[in-house]
């Protein structure tokens, strides 16, 4: 398959909700091995559809006990009271990662590259990639749901980053400043 280019923080298309996707095809089938390969290829634990510019609600996600990537399509989340606090990344925001509040416990429901109905639940590790993913199929990236302080912290060291002082433009997030409430 194809490895694709990742788009970074400040590109459009990560502030842009996913359509679902209806056609489950040949092309769809492609572009689950395309972002599979690619978030290998980074490497990551998880990369969602508009993170190559494509709109749809798809992701990949891989963990340490997993032999292959995993992948969901229009997924639904159902979500712990109980948080975790932890540190999170994103293959769209190199070179960093900051401290993020996650439920500690995910249900996703969706559908795999056949439109058959799949069922993932995860805890810790695995919920926060759900979360993470899914959040990207919704136009959020995680330093939405960081408070203020941890946002602002967050970004004076991003504009430290290679890539930041290489031109990159980081454009100010249409989502809450002072955290996400689910």
């Amino acid at each position: 398959m194809t490895l694709r280019d990742i788009r970074l923080l400040g590109d459009p298309a990560l502030t842009t909700v996913a359509a679902p996707v209806v056609d489950f095809d040949k092309e769809l089938r492609n572009l689950v091995k395309d972002l599979g390969e690619t978030m290998l290829d980074a490497p990551g634990a998880g990369l969602a559809a508009p993170q190559i510019g494509i709109s749809l609600r798809v992701f990949t996600y891989i963990t340490e006990d997993m032999e292959e990537p995993g992948h969901l399509i229009n997924p639904v989340l159902e979500l712990s009271d109980e948080l975790q606090d932890g540190e999170e990344g994103c293959l769209s925001i190199p070179e960093v990662r900051f401290d993020c509040f996650r439920s500690l416990n995910a249900i996703a429901r969706g559908m795999n590259e056949h439109g058959e109905p799949i069922v993932i639940q995860g805890t810790d590790y695995l919920a926060r990639i759900l979360q993470h993913e899914t959040d990207h199929l919704d136009g959020i990236v995680f330093l939405d749901r960081m408070d203020l302080e941890r946002r602002k912290n967050a970004m004076k060291e991003i504009r430290e980053t290679q890539w930041f002082k290489s031109g990159a433009t980081i454009k100010i997030s249409p989502h809450a400043q002072n955290g996400l409430i689910r």
